[in-house]
């Protein structure tokens, strides 16, 4: 059966394009004649599929000898019977079509279309939006225990005296989370201690009771701000740094370098860092008390005409031990939470420039959350324990 072009006839310079369906047994034979390009529009799967309706064949063959031309309609119109004979389970045999063709009809299959935005998919898009970020935020935190765990074996390896690390890398990250900290440390809680110093001394003076300034500075100093100040200015400080060069290290194959040579990357890279920053921290805690004590020191001074002898004695009876303690415990945990942080991201890092930078804005940004929700569980336990 011969089925003329849906189409009026192009110029008289394109041979007419017919399509040529007959039976050869099993086979449903398609007779390509003429020239099958787009000058006369994409051609139609419905003749094959009204003969295929009638007995169903089991493969469909091409005939290409009466083929004069051909482009992507050619292509088009065999993608369409591919898909309509997969639908109905025949057999498509690409053999008889150029061979041109049938790599592009092999490509075209390759890669299954996407599906069209529909109405109830974007209705659905909130919901659909909720639950990639709910399983890529269960993916991260299975993974980060994976790492965290990792990192506590590690430790074990290290109070063993198993732990395979470079002693030098220890003693420079040392020098980084310690000694080249301390002017940004110092001037942050300098800074903080004048702060809480101004704003209570703006109405204990209504009081008569500008006195207890030096009381509110070194106990607030000591228990929250100069831990939690030291640890958000860590994060951005030391965390950023180590997720930087981790990264840049994971995307220079180093990590893998390491993993290929038989060494643990949490174990040779993490766990110095981890110990320094989370030895070093108390010690920047009790120097930014030091600094914010000074600075509160300054506005009585200045503002509140109090002498410096009266002023360091009020500090003292009010800030109990007790208070420098909880304070240099609460600087541990921070820094544990700043080194394992920027570490993650920068051991997790992706393969490219860009994925350092997006690591270790994440390592900042999650750092400074942690420590700031650390400090809350651990001010609302503290006073449940009555400490």
């Amino acid at each position: 059966m011969r089925y003329p072009p849906a189409r009026p006839r192009p110029p008289a310079t394109i041979r007419e394009r017919v399509l040529d369906v007959t039976r050869d047994g099993t086979d449903l034979r398609l007779g390509l004649v003429g020239d099958w390009t787009l000058a006369e529009g994409v051609p139609s799967v419905e003749p094959v599929a009204r003969e295929m309706a009638v007995v169903a064949p089991r493969r469909l063959v091409f005939d290409i000898r009466g083929l004069s031309e051909w482009d992507s309609a050619l292509v088009t119109f065999a993608y369409g019977l591919a898909e309509l004979a997969g639908e109905r389970g025949i057999d498509l045999d690409p053999g008889g079509l150029p061979p041109g063709a049938r790599k592009l009809l092999a490509l075209a299959r390759a890669v299954p279309p996407r599906p069209l935005l529909t109405h109830a998919v974007a209705d659905d898009a909130l919901t659909a939006r909720v639950g990639r970020v709910a399983r890529r935020a269960s993916g991260t935190a299975g993974d980060a225990l994976d790492f965290l765990g990792e990192t506590v074996l590690a430790f074990v390896a290290f109070l063993r005296g198993r732990a395979r690390f470079r002693r030098v890398d220890l003693l420079h990250a040392f020098e980084a989370t310690g000694v080249a900290a301390l002017g940004i440390v110092a001037l942050v809680n300098f800074l903080i201690g004048t702060v809480v110093a101004f704003v209570g001394a703006i109405e204990l003076q209504r009081f008569g009771a500008a006195i207890y300034v030096a009381s509110l500075v070194g106990i607030g100093v000591a228990r929250e701000l100069g831990p939690v100040m030291t640890g958000i200015v860590m994060t951005g400080r030391t965390g950023a740094s180590f997720a930087a060069v981790l990264g840049t290290m994971t995307v220079n194959e180093e990590v893998d370098a390491l993993v290929t040579m038989g060494l643990r990357p949490v174990e040779f890279l993490v766990l110095p860092r981890v110990l320094a920053t989370a030895l070093m921290l108390p010690v920047l805690v009790a120097y930014a008390d030091v600094m914010g004590v000074l600075g509160g020191l300054f506005v009585g001074v200045t503002m509140l005409h109090i002498g410096p002898t009266e002023y360091l004695r009020q500090t003292q009876e009010a800030l109990a031990l007790r208070h420098v303690w909880v304070g240099l415990g609460k600087s541990v945990a921070f820094g544990m939470v700043v080194a394992l942080t920027g570490c993650y991201y920068g051991i997790r890092c992706g393969r490219s420039a860009a994925a350092v930078g997006e690591a270790t804005t994440r390592a900042v940004v999650v750092g400074i959350v942690l420590v700031v929700v650390v400090d809350a569980i651990a001010t609302v336990l503290l006073h449940v324990l009555g400490l």
